[in-house]
């Protein structure tokens, strides 16, 4: 899968599937908005692994 150029929006991503979602989607190419609730450190911890990529958040 290539998403180079693309902006993923990945509702639940910092935490189960939408985590693991979001990190698969920045490892394929896409920028990832990360959407979360309540838990704002664990959505900037999936942020920073995007980053940690070569990926935008």
């Amino acid at each position: 899968m290539e998403l180079s150029g693309r902006i993923a929006l990945v509702t639940g991503s910092s935490r189960g599937i939408g985590r693991a979602i979001a990190l698969a989607m920045a490892e394929a190419g896409a920028d990832v908005a990360v959407h979360y609730a309540t838990q704002s450190q664990v959505a900037e911890e999936v942020a920073h692994e995007i980053v940690s990529k070569g990926r935008r958040t």
